[in-house]
């Protein structure tokens, strides 16, 4: 009786996956191609550079050669992919604009670029975009446009220098999101306008971990939320000229003509406070400044309230997704322990009690609290050495410095378990076999072809739902989507250093420090999940109180260690959790492990820059 009411219930959550999955990808699809008024087609071509670039080109609705309208080519920051652009390409679409929005060269599914020059090759896949959609005979050849965020702002100027070399150049207009502008001639090393007669905006915000600093003449730096103040951002707004022969200090917000070339040309800097920089891209604000500033330049074809956005209700439902992708590893590995196959790894855990003895307290708090320090102390430790590694070892680097830093803290917690079970652990009654730490050769088997199986089979749905509606899983900078054949082998080398952790982790959380708090066991499973992450909580508390309170970074952590350590809180957090419930139906600690390794690692490799030595 037991086992059917066990069985219904693995069914019920299995089934409420496959219906969160579905209402994520159809949800997320209604909301992008504006219930169907939008055509959207997957793009990857061969460009004049000599690789594959891929892209998703939005075509509304009643565009034709008859009528064509403005283009906009936007771009992604680096480490990220197409998706990320979702608010620009969501809104700009609707509002009747041809756009296209690409993976530049070493990211998503476009090729990675070699040589001196991949990371410059026209604008690292902006301008390829450019000429693309200048032949489309839907398009209006005199309104084509490009944005892009932080490294698609600067592709987006090295975009302007292979434009400016043209007879007749094809960009009318350039939106930089959280990325400087070209203030100085590198020539003359005087201010100038590189950008002639063209419309340009930059989106600027108070707590930029990158752009809009300028040296004084102190030698110290300004702080981001003085852009306005300095040099650069008078000169730019000045159209060029000398900031020392201009009579006015020109504002944000404020947009700014001029006749450039017998042209009329406009320049404006939307300055947002209480914005981070990988933030522009999920701000309302933001948006509506894309909005209004090419609606300003080009004139909207579908007019709509820039602050009338729907974008979010996209994110909402690619959120739902990482929820269904998290319930279904669970729901899944569940119900295949029911198939003769895996039967023999169900072995539901043993109930637990309270801890009760003052040494077992002591190791329990004591071993949460400097692992969470190891955690924090180690990441912040490894950047630089990593960093500095030879290129061979950083074909990609973010997910090698994650993985480093994962297999140190795995490491760690090997080492303080065999510290504690042979010290304290045998004293206190703990039973390596009745914890399930000694599984027999079968049984490993069997636990990594079940965690094989169950990634494999969640991954088909992130597959089928990018390859029929065009949509991954995600929230943010947090994103489940799918990847090119060329990223398996970077995934086979990270696997072991991912695997150190995740298997030791799911060890130690369910073999070690299992016990109810409260009188709940799921108390416990939310503080070891808390504590999972909490290293990771203090970085950020770090950088970021530091920032918001004085305006400047922390000393001590560089901007690209806070933004990696986004997605991982949540990951680490998240991951406790499935490892403990797979523990729980199983006695068996490394089938989570595997579950999470597999998984952690597909994300992180899918999600960042691929670059091969020159």
């Amino acid at each position: 009786m037991q086992s059917n009411h066990r069985t219904s219930r693995n069914k019920f959550w299995f089934i409420i996956s496959l219906v969160l999955f579905l209402i994520s990808a159809i949800g997320a699809s209604r909301v992008q191609t504006a219930n169907g008024t939008i055509e959207i087609k997957d793009l990857r071509w061969e460009t004049p550079s000599g690789y594959m670039l891929s892209g998703l080109l939005f075509k509304p609705r009643g565009v034709s050669a008859d009528h064509p309208v403005p283009a906009i080519v936007t771009s992604h920051g680096m480490l990220n992919s197409r998706e990320m652009q979702d608010s620009t390409y969501v809104e700009l679409a609707r509002r009747g604009y041809v756009v296209l929005a690409i993976d530049m060269y070493g990211h998503g599914f476009s090729e990675v670029v070699t040589g001196p020059q991949r990371d410059r090759s026209r604008g690292t896949g902006v301008y390829d975009a450019v000429d693309l959609v200048a032949t489309l005979p839907y398009v209006d050849k005199s309104k084509i446009g490009v944005t892009g965020h932080s490294f698609g702002g600067r592709s987006a100027n090295w975009s302007i220098d292979i434009d400016n070399k043209r007879e007749n150049p094809l960009i009318a207009a350039v939106l930089l999101q959280t990325a400087d502008a070209t203030y100085i001639d590198p020539k003359t090393k005087q201010y100038f306008n590189d950008y002639g007669s063209r419309h340009v905006g930059i989106i600027a915000d108070v707590y930029d971990e990158f752009f809009f600093r300028q040296k004084r003449p102190d030698g110290t730096m300004s702080k981001p939320g003085e852009f306005l103040s300095t040099d650069n951002a008078q000169s730019f707004l000045h159209f060029g000229a000398d900031p020392k022969t201009v009579g006015d200090k020109r504002v944000a917000d404020t947009v700014y003509t001029d006749t450039v070339n017998g042209k009329a040309a406009t320049r404006a800097i939307y300055m947002f406070g209480g914005m981070t920089h990988p933030w522009a891209p999920f701000s309302e604000r933001s948006t509506a400044s894309v909005v209004d500033f090419f609606g300003r330049v080009f004139g909207t074809p579908n007019p709509i309230d820039s602050h009338s956005q729907v974008w979010q209700y996209k994110e909402a439902f690619n959120a739902l997704g990482l929820v269904a992708f998290a319930i279904f590893l669970v729901a899944f590995t569940k119900l295949l322990l029911e198939t003769r196959m895996f039967s023999e790894l169900r072995m539901p855990a043993k109930p637990v009690a309270a801890l009760t003895s003052t040494s077992g307290r002591w190791w329990l708090w004591g071993g949460l609290a400097v692992s969470a320090i190891v955690s924090a102390g180690s990441y912040l430790a490894l950047f630089d050495p990593v960093q500095n590694l030879q290129p061979g070892f950083r074909t990609q680097y973010p997910p090698l410095y994650i993985g480093i830093w994962a297999a140190v803290n795995g490491l760690f917690a090997i080492v303080f378990m065999l510290v504690y079970y042979r010290t304290a652990g045998r004293k206190n009654g703990m039973n390596a076999v009745a914890v399930g730490l000694t599984p027999t050769w079968r049984s490993l088997w069997l636990t990594i072809v079940l965690a094989v199986e169950v990634v494999a089979v969640a991954y088909l749905i992130v597959f089928a739902a990018d390859y029929l509606l065009k949509v991954d899983f995600r929230l943010w900078v947090l994103g489940i989507k799918a990847f090119n054949a060329d990223h398996i082998p970077f995934a086979l080398t990270m696997l072991p250093l991912f695997g150190l952790y995740f298997v030791a982790n799911s060890v130690a959380l369910n073999s070690f420090d299992r016990f109810t708090l409260c009188g709940r066991e799921w108390v416990n499973t939310m503080v070891v999940a808390l504590f999972n992450s909490l290293g990771g909580i203090f970085v950020l508390a770090l950088q970021y109180g530091t920032f918001f309170t004085t305006g400047e970074m922390s000393p001590y952590i560089q901007a690209m260690e806070g933004i990696y350590m986004i997605p991982i809180v949540v990951i680490l957090f998240v991951s406790a959790v499935i490892a403990r419930k797979i523990y729980r139906a199983t006695n068996n600690p490394y089938l989570g492990g595997l579950i999470n390794t597999l998984a952690v690692t597909l994300i992180t490799i899918a999600n960042t820059q691929t670059l091969y030595p020159s």
